[in-house]
């Protein structure tokens, strides 16, 4: 039985570092990817959560000159260093404050994958027409350029990916280009405010069930987690790399109808129609 939770935390660790930074929904795959594995839902929440933790560490490894650069930015009290970080401080803000007074419903959702499939289609037919209507305006401006306005309303979009199925990534990336801020920015933003986001989400996770899991009191425990941490750190990786360049070429759209596919067939395979 144990070989088979290792698996499964293999299974898993895969979905989270492939659909982590693309605009389709890890939580929502994760969701799904439990409940096609025929593991219970609520003994993988935690571990769902917390091996996001292991795709945002990508993050850090492949933009760690740039993290790096603006640290020492804010010591030094050099203007992009302090605006990058207060540009990413303040767009974690609404879903610090949201996710925390609200955390036991989002928690409650986890794990109903009846939502995720209709959150999935919504969100794929939003970043089409999103993508067809917005007019990106702020070619060359990186994050650190993005006024405090723009910064607020992409860190509430964020708050949407607190429903399972509305992808983070997503709810950043089409926020920011309804606001005019270019792809490849966009994308970065995304990756960034990412860090804060998950940490957050991690530690919150981690506090409110660190008794049970010291106890043993739940079937997935530290080897599962670590197993699913190092896979979706390594999945990652490659992803980001990639992501990047092939919405520089081909744009978002193609996710959209992604998720309109993938939400269609969940929706037949959980009998929901």
């Amino acid at each position: 039985m144990r070989m088979n939770d290792y698996l499964t935390a293999i299974f898993l660790g895969i979905v989270e570092g492939l659909t982590e930074f693309i605009p389709v929904s890890s939580t929502g795959h994760l969701i799904l990817a439990t409940e096609l594995s025929g593991a219970d839902p609520s003994e993988w929440a935690m571990f769902n959560v917390v091996i996001q933790l292991g795709a945002i560490l990508a993050v850090v490894y492949q933009y760690w000159g740039t993290f790096w650069s603006a640290g020492m930015g804010v010591l030094r009290r050099e203007r992009e260093g302090l605006m990058f970080a207060r540009n990413i401080l303040l767009g974690f803000l609404p879903s610090a404050v949201i996710g925390f007074t609200l955390y036991e419903n989002f928690e409650a959702m986890l794990g109903n994958p009846g939502i995720v499939p209709w959150a999935l289609i919504a969100g794929g037919i939003a970043i089409i027409v999103i993508e067809r209507l917005a007019k990106p305006r702020e070619d060359g401006q990186g994050v650190a350029d993005l006024s405090l306005t723009k910064v607020l309303a992409v860190g509430f979009a964020q708050c949407l990916a607190m429903v399972p199925g509305v992808s983070r990534s997503g709810a950043t990336i089409m926020g920011a280009l309804a606001m005019g801020i270019n792809r490849k920015t966009a994308a970065e933003f995304s990756f960034f405010l990412a860090v804060p986001t998950m940490v957050g989400a991690t530690t919150l996770e981690m506090a409110t069930k660190y008794d049970q899991l010291m106890a043993g009191a739940t079937r997935v425990g530290w080897d599962e987690i670590a197993i699913g941490f190092v896979v979706s750190f390594i999945v990652a990786l490659f992803v980001i790399r990639a992501f990047v360049a092939f919405v520089s070429r081909n744009g978002f759209t193609p996710f959209g109808w992604y998720r309109i596919v993938a939400g269609t067939a969940a929706l037949l395979w959980l009998g929901l129609v």
